[in-house]
């Protein structure tokens, strides 16, 4: 899991020394120091100072379980507050070493990175925005709104960006401020799917930037943390509600479905001029076209022969803002959280079901972890059998169906942990803790397993145990194809989970953009979808992928291959698997469907795992998976035939959660995407 927004948004690992700096620089750095949460957690620091000369430095670094960008960087403002020169080096989230350079001046504007180098001729005042920013850079964008006419700038490389202040409400206002002085909120939009908030003090400096996750801000303020979230969230939230007013089609009465080509997961059939009969939230009758007679008042839909499939699931997402808009947009009715803070998060989960915010039905599963410098970002860390039990008792009296152990769990530890899991009618998965095996995990009580490359993992047991860190990835691109699914050794661990019906939830979008080669390419699965998002969202797109040590090329080229063949063979001896994303919501989806199509499982299979099975792994099969009657009424239709060709999956055009019906379009058009143009199947 990577920070929201991780390649533009704050994210960050302290590592490196900081470089040579401007004598004029230095005097003043220090100036503030801000402190960096995630989920409350102390992780990390940002240092922001101004020296004698005007220069700005800032080192900012953090720490996420081994991984994070540690930014040293300069820069220079013009009269206007813009960017006019900005110097950076470090290292970004996957620790791969990055140099980026700006310049503004003679009416021209350079700049360079690791996955961008350009010019452009700039008339008027415009902002460069850094791949690798460092929070403060937000504070500095807001300031320069703050002067520019009408508070909009153009973005560099492309965009634009505009500010408003956020009106509170007297009491949020209050609470807000505290005992340190008056704070003002402010929404900047053109960064992201929707507007993105920062606080200022009154005399506009920087106050802080917080999130259910993500937290930047002065030590002083730090007692304010859950003030500012909840001022915040009241604004956040009636965004969201206005939205979901806006976007979600109630119907007065029935709805019929009409000349449908149907799938059923079941047995992998598609019926045509097939008719479907929905009233309020469930499915009331599925018939042959002639056989279902709509009533009066019953609003009718024709599907003109398009193909009718039960809604998707997600098996793998960390729901933030915009998840649950992207998820319906792309046809995602259900999903599962793997990993969440256990406060905003329930609050969301609540908004989904009450629909006073877009997004799907939710399974959650509840993470615990170890201590330590690699512990992952949760409350819930433990060092003791106990504490593990506490952790997984308020888990399952707070309505979560799952325990996901992380990677710094003692291996010892992780029997008592599935036991008492199990005891309380929770499944149990997980990435596979440090200093064991997958085998050794499977053995202990673990139902699932989080990720393919914790499959690769087990082949290099014991010579690599520490896997908390880069190694989780670094050693799979190297070896993935040392393990050909004919080796007796893994044919041996197939059969293995086969015989414990261990579920995999593989992610193989996300091992294919780390193990590319190319950071400057478009994330793989997404190049058509790109062009399509907001100009900075698109930017957060490229693929950061790992840098590939000399001499490991091909072994980076096969990696992902191998993984194919893997996920194929695992699949022939009937592991149960499950797509996820833990990526962009919705989208990615998609390419993981397509992925698996790739390695040789067939369309119809896959679009069962994405339905049917996942319903049944969870035991939500009483209600959803299939489009038959008494199920709730979670459909989708698709303009084409992703049972024949996967890739059709991303033509959906109607969208249906518990009757209520969304159009994708305007769901993107509401994010700043641009609707995709489709020529005929």
């Amino acid at each position: 899991m990577r920070p929201p927004a991780a390649r533009l948004a704050p994210c960050a690992l302290c590592l490196l020394a900081a470089a040579a700096l401007p004598l004029g620089a230095l005097a003043a750095a220090g100036d503030r120091q801000d402190e960096i949460l995630i989920l409350g957690n102390p992780a990390g620091t940002q240092s922001v100072g101004t020296g004698t000369d005007g220069t700005t430095h800032v080192e900012y670094s953090y720490n996420d379980r081994g991984r994070g960008d540690h930014i040293v960087a300069t820069w220079r403002l013009d009269a206007a507050g813009v960017l006019s020169e900005y110097d950076a080096h470090g290292n970004d989230y996957y620790k791969v070493p990055v140099t980026e350079t700006f310049r503004l001046g003679r009416g021209k504007a350079s700049w360079s990175s690791r996955s961008e180098h350009g010019s452009t001729a700039v008339t008027g005042e415009a902002f460069y925005v850094p791949v690798n920013a460092p929070p403060e850079i937000f504070g500095v964008l807001a300031r320069a709104l703050l002067k520019a006419p009408g508070h909009r700038l153009a973005l560099l490389p492309s965009g634009e960006a505009t500010l408003a202040k956020v009106e509170l409400p007297a009491a949020d206002a209050a609470a807000a401020a505290g005992p340190h002085g008056p704070l003002a909120l402010y929404a900047v939009s053109g960064l992201d799917f929707s507007p993105v908030p920062i606080w200022l003090e009154g005399d506009g400096t920087t106050a802080a930037q917080v999130s259910g996750w993500f937290t930047v801000l002065p030590a002083p303020r730090q007692a304010q943390v859950s003030q500012l979230l909840g001022a915040q969230a009241h604004w956040s939230e009636a965004r969201s509600a206005q939205l979901a007013r806006d976007l979600t089609h109630v119907p007065a009465g029935e709805v019929v479905i009409r000349n449908a080509r149907l799938f059923d997961p079941r047995d992998l059939t598609v019926t045509p001029g097939t008719s479907v009969l929905v009233r309020g939230a469930h499915i009331v009758r599925v018939a042959a076209d002639a056989d279902v007679t709509a009533g009066a008042g019953a609003e009718v839909i024709d599907a003109h022969g398009r193909f009718l499939m039960p809604g998707l699931w997600d098996n793998h997402q960390h729901f933030g803002d915009n998840t649950g808009a992207l998820d319906i947009a792309n046809g995602v009715t259900s999903a599962r959280d793997m990993a969440n803070d256990t406060d905003e998060f329930l609050e969301r989960v609540v908004r989904f079901d009450a629909g006073t915010e877009l997004g799907p039905r939710v399974w959650k599963s509840g993470i615990i972890d170890g201590t330590g410098k690699y512990a992952g970002p949760t409350k819930m860390r433990i060092d003791t059998a106990a504490q593990a039990v506490a952790d997984v008792d308020w888990y399952a009296d707070h309505g979560y169906g799952q325990i996901k152990i992380y990677s710094s769990v003692p291996p010892a530890i992780v029997p008592v942990i599935a036991a008492e899991a199990h005891a309380r009618g929770l499944r149990v998965s997980g990435h596979v803790p440090a200093f064991m095996s997958a085998e050794q995990f499977v053995a202990d009580g673990a139902d699932e397993i989080q990720h393919l490359n914790f499959i690769v993992l087990d082949f290099l047991f014991p010579a690599v145990q520490e896997t908390r860190n880069m190694n989780r990835f670094t050693e799979v691109a190297a070896h993935a194809r040392d393990f050909p699914p004919d080796k007796p050794q893994v044919r041996d661990f197939i059969a293995y989970l086969a015989r414990h019906h261990t579920v995999l939830d593989p992610t193989l979008n996300v091992f294919e953009g780390l193990f590319c080669g190319d950071p400057a390419a478009v994330t793989p699965g997404l190049e058509s979808v790109a062009p399509r998002m907001p100009p900075q969202v698109r930017r957060g797109l490229l693929s950061g992928a790992l840098a590939v040590p000399k001499g490991e090329e091909a072994a980076y080229r096969e990696a992902l291959p191998a993984m194919l063949g893997l996920l194929e063979a695992l699949h022939e001896a009937g592991v149960t698997i499950i797509p996820g994303t833990d990526s962009m919501p919705g989208y990615e989806l998609h390419h993981e469907l397509e992925l698996y199509a790739r390695a040789g499982i067939p369309p119809a299979e896959v679009l069962r795992m994405a339905t049917l099975t996942s319903a049944l792994v969870v035991g939500a099969n009483g209600e959803r998976g299939v489009i038959a009657p008494g199920k709730l009424a979670d459909l989708i239709l698709v303009d084409g035939d992703p049972s024949v060709h996967i890739a059709d999956i991303d033509r959906i055009d109607a969208v249906m959660k518990g009757g209520r019906l969304y159009d994708p379009a305007r769901i993107e058009a509401s994010l700043g995407i641009t609707p995709a143009r489709r020529e005929a199947p």
